[in-house]
């Protein structure tokens, strides 16, 4: 166990990151798998920006590696190009 009391502050900030980074992780995965089990076009296009920015935002915060991150969003765009 940590004996300084920044290692302990740094434990207790981590571990709400952590936290917050595995909600912002999952709701990208829920965002996504709406995104791909949709077939309607408008709702589709609407959709979108909105998961695009999602992917990018988590690429920024190294949440996502950016490979991955523009590997999501280049299916994503064939999914919506394809409809």
């Amino acid at each position: 166990m940590a004996n300084h009391k920044s290692a302990l502050k740094r434990i207790r900030q981590n571990e709400k990151r952590r936290a917050l980074n595995s909600y912002y992780h999952k709701t990208m995965r829920n965002a996504l798998r709406t995104l791909r089990a949709s077939s309607d076009k408008k709702e589709v296009t609407e959709m979108l920006p909105k998961v695009e920015s999602m992917i990018d935002r988590l690429s920024k915060k190294n949440v996502i590696h950016k490979n991955k991150a523009a590997n999501l969003k280049s299916s994503i765009t064939k999914h919506a190009t394809a409809l």
